[in-house]
């Protein structure tokens, strides 16, 4: 049997990579959300919560066990060097989860893998295509706000100009996928399920 396709989708803050991710598991196409099993793995994988808890010190978990994630931010905003240390202990167990994620579907045509930061956690060079979801910058701001009513524009426009900018993404992407209010969504991921079922 062959080995699944591995497909990235990527997108900044607001593109809407998650309705695109729906999309594709409402054609029966498992999705491994990266970001938030890397949440997830930072309660429930041991060697990871003792390895966080040896570099941001045990005010790092709250009593009932999960991180106390005001206190990491606070530890990592505005330290590139501390947000390194950070990455540098959950992405190879994200990494490891991912694996026997993939080990656990091997039945299926392809997967894919979704992470804000494919590119900038040197994850696209390990999977196959990737596709981007652009969006324009003001509609992003509109949906993270409708959907995050705590942020202000300005906090979310930081996050935009800390990811890597859209422009860069679409030189690097094998695919673009416009999910901009004007363009029809389904038909362009139709589009794409079609292609990788036929080019395996």
């Amino acid at each position: 049997m062959r080995a699944p396709l591995q497909v990235g989708i990527t997108g900044g803050i607001g593109s809407g990579k998650s309705v695109v991710c729906k999309i594709f598991q409402h054609l029966g196409i498992p999705v491994y959300d990266a970001d938030s099993r890397a949440k997830n793995l930072m309660t429930t994988d041991g060697i990871l919560v003792e390895q966080i808890k040896k570099e941001f010190g045990n005010l790092a978990y709250l009593p009932d066990g999960g991180p106390d994630r005001a206190y990491l931010s606070q530890q990592v905003f505005g330290n590139p060097e501390r947000l390194r240390a950070l990455n540098g202990l959950v992405h190879p167990r994200v990494a490891l989860d991912y694996a026997n994620w993939v080990d656990g579907h091997g039945e299926f045509p392809y997967l894919i893998r979704e992470a804000a930061l494919l590119y900038e956690a040197g994850i696209a060079p390990k999977l196959g295509p990737i596709i981007v979801v652009i969006a324009p910058e003001d509609l992003r701001i509109q949906r993270v706000q409708a959907r995050d009513p705590h942020r202000t524009v300005e906090e979310i426009r930081k996050i935009i100009g800390s990811q890597m900018p859209d422009e860069e993404k679409m030189k690097r992407a094998d695919h673009i996928l416009l999910n901009d209010d004007q363009h029809l969504v389904i038909p362009q991921v139709l589009r794409l399920h079609h292609l990788f079922l036929t080019n395996r």
